[in-house]
């Protein structure tokens, strides 16, 4: 008796457990790399909100006396050629890029994910026009596009995050129309129109909820490329203007300047970047290998080689 009721109790457990919990168990049991990277990812978001707590100094207190300190027990990084705190003005560069990565990557995500379901929902002859205008803007390489527009708009986190915004949503609309094309053809579609729910009402309740999988991964994917490219256009000197820090400009300014008689100024900002950049891009290859139901089989998934055995016995 107590062999039958045991399978039945590990099944209520099963089922009582949240998404996130087990997304996070199969995160540490299967996907080590991205484990570091989910820890990478934390604390740059950490860092980033706790800046003005973290930071010693102020991103752009001037100590003129320690003009190009070696690192220290003053400053545990060293100081560049205005006497700044280089592991403040990194960490306050922490918060923009947290800050341009996340609005810029939901700006992206928001307008692939509403062109992507309106492309491959409606179809036909607008699906065509759209598609021919995704095809134009994907031929253009994105950093000269970027350097057009800021040329255009003017350098500044406003603009640097919109324009960002749309370039990567623009983009990425393709995937979302292909997921939204496959699940379209269900036959739950057919019965929703059958009963008589309008267009829009398919959309929201039947498209978008069974398209969240590719728009996560989207998302967690593109914030690296955007701080990337944040970090590119600030190294040209078209991106976060000055004094504010931000690591491709600590790169072009001072640390292409002095990069030989104080090399820590470049080293320390292309150490954060490279990173910060690897561990979000090893975050997001195990949430898509995660959420991807194409991913989930039997041997990826953990406990079900023993739930195989234990049916087989």
């Amino acid at each position: 008796m107590s062999s039958e009721v045991a399978p039945a109790v590990i099944q209520q457990e099963v089922k009582r457990r949240s998404f996130l919990v087990d997304l996070l168990i199969r995160l540490v049991r299967e996907k080590p790399a991205g484990t570091v990277g989910a820890v990478i990812t934390l604390l740059l978001l950490l860092t980033g909100i706790f800046a003005n707590f973290l930071a010693p100094y102020g991103y752009n207190d001037i100590h003129p006396a320690d003009y190009l300190s070696p690192p220290s027990a003053k400053y545990i990084l060293g100081a560049d050629n205005l006497g700044r705190d280089l592991l403040s003005r990194l960490i306050y560069g922490a918060r923009i890029s947290v800050i341009v990565g996340l609005s810029a990557t939901a700006i992206s995500t928001f307008i692939a994910t509403i062109i992507g379901v309106l492309s491959g929902f409606i179809g036909g002859r607008f699906d065509t026009i759209v598609q021919r205008f995704v095809d134009a803007w994907m031929c253009f390489p994105v950093l000269v596009i970027l350097i057009a527009a800021v040329s255009l708009v003017g350098p500044g986190m406003l603009q640097i995050i919109i324009l960002l915004g749309l370039l990567y949503g623009i983009a990425s609309s393709r995937v979302i129309r292909s997921a939204v094309i496959s699940i379209k053809e269900n036959v739950y579609i057919d019965a929703a129109r059958a009963i008589g729910c309008s267009d829009i009402k398919i959309m929201i309740r039947h498209i978008l909820s069974n398209i969240m999988a590719p728009v996560i991964i989207i998302f967690s994917t593109q914030v690296a490329a955007v701080i990337l490219a944040e970090a590119s256009l600030s190294f040209l000197g078209l991106g976060i203007p000055p004094p504010t820090p931000s690591w491709g400009g600590m790169l072009s300014g001072s640390g292409r300047t002095y990069m030989f008689l104080a090399p820590w100024l470049a080293i320390w900002p292309g150490v954060a970047l490279s990173i910060v950049v690897y561990g979000i891009n090893m975050f997001g290859d195990a949430l898509r290998d995660l959420l991807d139901p194409k991913l989930r089989g039997g041997i990826g998934r953990y406990g079900t080689k023993k739930s195989r055995g234990k049916g087989v016995r």
